[in-house]
């Protein structure tokens, strides 16, 4: 093989995506980089469904527990601290696999961050303080009005990615949607893009099981040891937010469990929109363990 290869699997929460990234490993005797950007945060032990200490005993991970909520992070720095790690993995291996469902935080290792204008502090200011007073709805419907296709697939949760598509659109005067992915960046590794999906139902089952067994293993007290620490952007995550409202005695436990399955799926489908949009992506069932060696093998002749 003349270049590295780099295995990059995509797909949505719950679908099997660790799983199959252990068994390739084990199969090229290599390591996994994480591209999962709440997999990264110690504090967040239960709710972002890490791989297992038996997991990762299994393969050697990269950026799971790596930092603090504390800590001040972003995706430029996450693609050049991954492209070290996968550079020193090259230097061993000939294979490295890259997974996760963060599909910015993937994009930035495989293509490269786009140039963006520079953060403008008081156009950023304006869109916080909006944020405050009228709340992220206000921010969701001016980001669906200025760029309806960015709106499509960005975490509307996420306040700060609200307000930073925002920010580039009166910054730039066009959509933020038209900067983003404007030129790939040629790595010096060849890349082979898996992604593992599975039918509507069989999605949904797994999701709410994943939730319930979460539960059980106490993401409640989870979620009441960092309550002093909600307003982090870290924790501005599917389920952490719903349970901190029910702490907050705003919902039903009932209703609270049905919120963070539904508002999980709503999440699992963007993910979906996001890398359904990159032809690069050939998609399997996670079982399809044959099928996927066989693809990988047309890459690494």
């Amino acid at each position: 093989m003349s270049t590295p290869l780099l295995i990059v699997i995509v797909g949505p929460t719950a679908v099997g995506k660790t799983a199959l990234s252990i068994k390739l490993a084990k199969q090229y005797n290599t390591e996994i980089v994480s591209a999962d950007s709440r997999q990264f945060y110690k504090e967040m032990e239960i709710g972002t469904a890490k791989p297992t200490a038996d997991e990762l005993r299994q393969a050697p991970h990269y950026f799971i527990n790596t930092l603090s909520i504390h800590d001040e992070y972003n995706v430029g720095t996450y693609e050049k601290q991954a492209l070290k790690c996968l550079d020193d993995i090259f230097k061993k291996k000939d294979t490295a696999i890259l997974v996760g469902g963060s599909g910015l935080f993937v994009n930035a290792v495989c293509n490269g961050l786009d140039t963006l204008p520079e953060a403008n502090n008081s156009v950023r200011e304006y869109y916080e303080k909006r944020l405050k007073e009228k709340g992220i709805e206000a921010l969701q419907a001016e980001l669906k009005e200025r760029d309806p296709d960015y709106y499509e697939i960005v975490d509307k949760k996420n306040p700060r990615r609200l307000i930073r598509a925002l920010e580039v659109c009166a910054v730039a005067g066009i959509p933020y949607s038209q900067l983003r992915n404007k030129k790939t960046v040629k790595r010096n590794f060849t890349i082979v893009k898996i992604g593992i999906s599975l039918d509507k139902e069989e999605l949904v089952k797994r999701i709410e099981k994943r939730i319930d067994d979460m539960l059980a293993a106490g993401w409640l007290e989870e979620c009441k040891s960092l309550l002093p620490y909600r307003n982090l952007n870290a924790l501005k995550t599917v389920g952490y937010t719903e349970l901190f409202d029910f702490i907050d005695g705003k919902n039903n436990w009932e209703d609270t469990v049905q919120q963070i399955k539904t508002n999980t799926w709503h999440y699992a489908k963007r993910q979906l929109t996001w890398f359904k949009k990159d032809k690069e992506v050939k998609w399997f069932s996670p079982d399809n363990e044959k099928q996927i060696l066989d693809y990988i093998a047309t890459f690494a002749r």
